[in-house]
């Protein structure tokens, strides 16, 4: 539980800076942030996989290039389906997933470094 939280609120943060790096998203406040975190969670668990295994066969044929539009797809839906977040624009529909990911991939691994560094602290504390 705690761990999904935590992942809750590294993507409520990643968003943040997706809205502030990309002119074409919105987010109205932290709370929009949380609850587009959860929904994000929800469509990429719930609806990703369905969309992956029909978008297969152009996913093959662009050599994985379609699933821009796959996780541009899904981030779309996920800002549809929370208000105070709203996806507008074809560099934001593309360039908004890349930046969640990479900024959520880059906190998880700060996190985890911190996390890392305490026992190793306490370790040699005691």
């Amino acid at each position: 539980m705690v761990t999904y939280i935590l992942n809750t609120l590294i993507t409520a943060v990643s968003l943040l800076a997706a809205d502030y790096l990309i002119s074409g998203i919105v987010l109205n406040n932290f709370t929009a942030a949380v609850i587009a975190g959860i929904m994000i969670g929800l469509v990429n668990g719930l609806v990703r996989p369905i969309i992956f295994l029909l978008s297969l066969p152009f996913t093959i044929l662009t050599l994985g290039a379609f699933m821009l539009v796959v996780n541009g797809f899904c981030f779309w839906l996920a800002s549809v389906l929370t208000p105070g977040f709203q996806v507008e624009g074809f560099w934001a529909f593309i360039l908004g997933p890349i930046v969640l990911s990479i900024t959520s991939t880059l906190l998880i691994r700060l996190l985890t470094q911190v996390k890392g560094t305490q026992a190793k602290e306490s370790d040699s504390v005691s």
